[in-house]
């Protein structure tokens, strides 16, 4: 397990999730937008092809994400989240050490286990691990990932993966090393994040109350098992509106600044203390979406953030 003591505070924040499935210019602005918007953190997850149709426009994770830093200079950029079997660890840790340089120390690392269904190992070569196997990799990949960007030298021998006098030099900008984010919202990954992560991540639709109480009271449970304090751990919603996404649709959320904050103040009093949302896909929603940023989200952070 690693060392309980949070690297990042846990007052309330909010970001925005991001689809790569835009022109790069056209991504570009929308992150500086959503910068001068003063959001905490945004970014994009990790996939080969858009999920919705892999036909269609879809960038790569890493390399969006390094020309969203070299346009931005505060906001957090975040890997929200970076499918594991997709990359070796130690190269990943090297990325993302290197990405923190390049941000000037603004990166968060996002990481699961990515599914099944995921037609990129058949389109890649990469293997599809089963459930068990899947989860004992991820296991030793996060360890190997943590102990990298702490320590200039590291050697690992797991079951799976096993590395060697691996040099890390730089090590991250943030130290003692760059802060971790794992998503889960299966029981086994949420006891992984509680051992591994200064963030635990979820996603779920606006309407999701009662699932997320229940993913929440066993992080609590974990916490209490694996003697970890449970302040120590940032909790982190995605509000995913799949269907709204896929159609390039109207979002619930933006359907009100007062919808907004009653549905944000439902995850808050359950203990989440980071919301994103997505990007709207429609220009009719933009007005809500900038009323949000500029007049809701500063009152809640004025509230609860004493």
């Amino acid at each position: 397990m690693i060392d309980s003591q949070p690297i990042v505070n846990n007052k309330l924040r909010f970001g925005v999730a991001f689809l790569a499935n835009a022109p790069m210019d056209e991504l570009v602005r929308q992150f500086m937008h959503v910068e001068e918007l003063n959001f905490d953190i945004a970014g994009t997850g990790d996939q080969f092809v858009n999920f919705f149709d892999p036909r269609k426009l879809w960038f790569e994770q890493w390399t969006l994400t390094t020309a969203w830093a070299v346009n931005t200079k505060r906001i957090k950029i975040g890997t929200y989240v970076t499918a594991f079997p997709y990359r070796n660890p130690s190269i990943l840790a090297k990325q993302a050490a290197t990405l923190d340089h390049i941000s000037n120390g603004r990166l968060e690392l996002g990481l699961g286990a990515a599914l099944e269904s995921d037609p990129c190992y058949e389109m890649t070569g990469i293997p599809n691990w089963k459930p068990r196997e899947r989860l004992a990799r991820f296991r030793e990949y996060v360890e190997i990932v943590d102990r990298l960007l702490r320590n200039e030298v590291t050697s690992y021998e797991g079951q799976y993966y096993k590395i060697k006098g691996a040099i890390m030099n730089p090590l991250s900008l943030q130290k003692p090393r760059l802060p971790i984010a794992i998503a889960a919202n299966q029981p086994r990954m949420i006891k992984n994040a509680i051992r591994y992560a200064d963030t635990w991540t979820t996603l779920g639709s606006p309407k999701m109350l009662d699932e997320i109480q229940r993913r929440n009271k066993l992080a609590d449970k974990y916490c209490d098992e694996l003697g970890r304090d449970p302040r120590s751990l940032r909790r982190s919603y995605w509000i995913y509106e799949h269907n709204a996404l896929a159609s390039e649709g109207l979002l619930m959320c933006y359907e009100s600044e007062d919808y907004f904050r009653e549905l944000v103040l439902s995850f808050i009093e359950m203990g989440i203390n980071e919301i994103l949302v997505s990007y709207p896909c429609r220009e009719e929603q933009m007005p809500v979406f900038e009323k949000i940023a500029q007049n809701v989200i500063p009152e809640l952070k004025k509230e609860y953030n004493r």
